[in-house]
């Protein structure tokens, strides 16, 4: 672990972290990369992406791992925490010509030990279907290019559905595939089924089934990243305009967006309940967004550079009110075929039952927290407690911070629900500064019409010595947001606008604190601006879609100065700011993968290193084996 303090320290690789519940651990002997293990050159390729499935496998090691490096495609057993890897023995191995994989998605629903169906998106616009345990390839689509010529950026199987999947592209469009149906040989017409803002749905026009079945077309530049809620009804997207726009899924309607503070949307996840939506990107933060309120709620900043991917840790989810915690057990996979699919909801309803009996009947404390984590092209991990003094701001005051649970549920909350007085039991506050200091909380918009008189204390504090650039509004735009000025833009209207205030109405409970966060902007300015224009003119050299960021880049600066300030883009004084539990310098190059299993965190680089990280007390088995020669970058098999 590096040593206080600045200097080289600060750039050295870590290879353990703590949080409340304990150290996490690099296993340098279960890392997954090319056999050779030699860095890849990651210079004008495609991020390395990491799929797993658990087959079911009755010796205990169902669970299997993809990923792609380059031209190459890997499928390995996934031994995790229990076994060393033995990257000499892949069961399937591709290496294609003339494209280059660029995402990939297993279908859990048809899994089995002897065939799985895994889905490979390609930089030409292919999508191939492999079974990489039968090695075969059963079908190509948009083999001809014919339907998109545009890099695939995001491929997801329909939860529920052994049969369709719907595939995003750099062109902004995504499509809707059956993979019965055949591609055709000519380029599909399509008819007008649904329009609405910056959106439209249409149906292709043929006499027999053919695909896409829908094509969609989502704002303007590229769609990055879809996910679907837990619950398989909506769909969440983000785009390289800036926005997150969440449709209901089957109907095509729009239920909710939000804008970045800056530059595009990268990365989009859903909290285990869907109640909450994380979405990252170039303005260097994670934004929180409540589903059913359809506002920002929260933002947190750590990282120095874009954030790549965004994730919640689902194996916290638990409920603090003095019955037995609901967990899920068993794998990743598990986990998501039970809340896709209505095997766990049962318990997941139980939990909120109770959280709503206790709120309602009982002044036993409640404590609700939603861990998620994220990392960024900064080469930085970092892990955020979202606490009930962001998600329930009219709540009376915490005195100390609880230790790290989850709320699990599975239908939204009912505006005003929770009512008692929420108290904790441990002392430990876990930010990153180590003070309990007064944050800027009660900016966040309660759904009741009235301000808290005092203000809650987390790890949400608004660190005003954070060098890390992108954090206030000076850095990004032209607006004077950085005094504590009581007048900002009227709310445009917002859809389905649940709860919402008005923002000016925001922005005069929050003047008083406004330099909390934002007094050290002025000093700072010159040398952020520089940090910003730095880190953008580094990756877009890389990027091989300059011309999509060029064209919404013109666009996004429009919108920007029409958003700052209402329900879709807050600024950044009217928000609560999140500080990281966590922030750790953790790879050589961009990170592009961050997956939270049972027993481990897996996060993976752009020179090809797939790396497991162990949970407090989940080292066990492996201890024994470490060797203490072993070197960050993995051993020698």
């Amino acid at each position: 672990m590096a040593a206080e303090g600045g200097g080289k320290e600060m750039n050295e690789i870590k290879t353990q972290f703590t949080t409340r519940e304990g150290v996490y651990k690099l296993l340098t002997h279960s890392e997954y990369s090319r056999p050779n293990r030699v860095p890849f050159n990651s210079q004008g390729s495609n991020p390395v992406k990491v799929s797993f499935v658990n087959v079911n496998d009755q010796s205990g090691n169902g669970d299997r791992i993809c990923f792609n490096v380059g031209r190459e495609l890997y499928f390995y057993i996934y031994k995790g925490v229990r076994k060393a890897a033995d990257l000499s023995k892949p069961i399937d191995k591709r290496i294609y010509k003339g494209t280059q994989p660029t995402c990939h998605d297993f279908n859990p629903l048809t899994a089995t030990a002897e065939s799985v169906s895994l889905l490979v998106g390609f930089s030409a616009g292919q999508v191939q279907l492999i079974d990489p345990i039968k090695k075969e390839t059963s079908k190509l689509f948009n083999e001809e290019r014919l339907i998109d010529k545009s890099r695939v950026t995001c491929v997801r199987w329909v939860p529920g559905s052994e049969s369709l999947f719907l595939v995003a592209h750099s062109s902004g469009s995504m499509y809707l595939y059956n993979v019965e149906n055949t591609c055709g040989t000519t380029a599909p017409h399509y008819q007008l089924l649904k329009q609405g803002e910056n959106y439209a749905v249409h149906t292709c026009k043929s006499k027999s089934a053919r695909n896409p079945l829908l094509r969609w077309t989502v704002g303007e530049g590229a769609l990055n990243e879809f996910a679907f809620s837990p619950d398989g009804k909506f769909l969440a997207c983000a785009s390289q305009d800036g926005f997150l726009r969440v449709f209901g899924f089957d109907a095509a309607e729009l239920h909710g967006t939000m804008k970045s503070y800056f530059g595009g949307l990268l990365c989009v996840c859903w909290s285990p309940d869907g109640r909450y939506i994380v979405a990252g990107g170039e303005d260097d933060l994670v934004t929180v967004w409540s589903f059913s309120d359809c506002r920002v709620i929260a933002r947190g900043h750590g990282h120095k550079s874009w954030v790549s991917v965004v994730a919640f840790d689902h194996c916290t989810t638990s409920v603090e009110d003095g019955d037995p915690p609901a967990e899920f057990s068993g794998s990743d996979e598990d986990f998501h075929e039970q809340i896709h699919f209505g095997v766990g909801r049962d318990r997941a309803n139980s939990a909120h039952s109770r959280l709503s009996k206790r709120n309602s009947t009982d002044s036993r404390p409640v404590s609700v927290t939603y861990r998620f984590g994220s990392v960024g092209q900064d080469t930085q991990l970092c892990l955020w407690d979202l606490t009930e003094d962001i998600l329930f701001p009219h709540l009376p005051l915490s005195r100390t911070r609880t230790h790290t649970n989850v709320m699990s549920a599975t239908s939204p909350p009912a505006t005003g629900q929770t009512t008692t007085t929420v108290s904790t039991t441990t002392t430990n506050p876990s930010g990153t500064n180590g003070k309990d200091n007064v944050s800027n909380s009660s900016s966040s918009g309660n759904p009741a019409n009235s301000l808290p008189g005092t203000l809650p204390r987390s790890n949400s504090l608004p660190h005003s010595s954070n060098p890390a650039g992108g954090s206030t509004p000076n850095s990004h735009t032209g607006s004077s947001s950085n005094s504590s000025s009581t007048t900002t833009t009227t709310t445009t209207t917002a859809a389905k606008g649940n709860s919402i205030i008005d923002s000016a109405f925001i922005a005069t409970g929050v003047s008083k604190f406004a330099t909390l966060s934002l007094h050290d902007s002025r000093k700072e300015r010159h040398e952020k601006d520089h940090k910003r224009n730095h880190s953008m003119g580094h990756i877009s050299s890389k990027s091989s879609d300059k011309l999509n960021q060029l064209s919404s880049s013109r666009t996004a600066k429009a919108d920007a100065a029409k958003t700052l300030g209402t329900t879709l883009c807050p600024r950044m004084d009217e928000v609560p700011l999140l500080e990281p539990l966590v922030c750790k310098k953790i790879a050589h190059e961009r990170l592009t993968v961050l997956i939270f299993l049972e027993d481990c965190l897996v996060t993976a680089c752009q020179e090809g290193f797939v790396c497991t990280w162990a949970r407090p007390g989940k080292v066990g088995l492996l201890s024994s084996q470490n060797n203490p020669a072993n070197s960050p970058s993995g051993t020698v098999v």
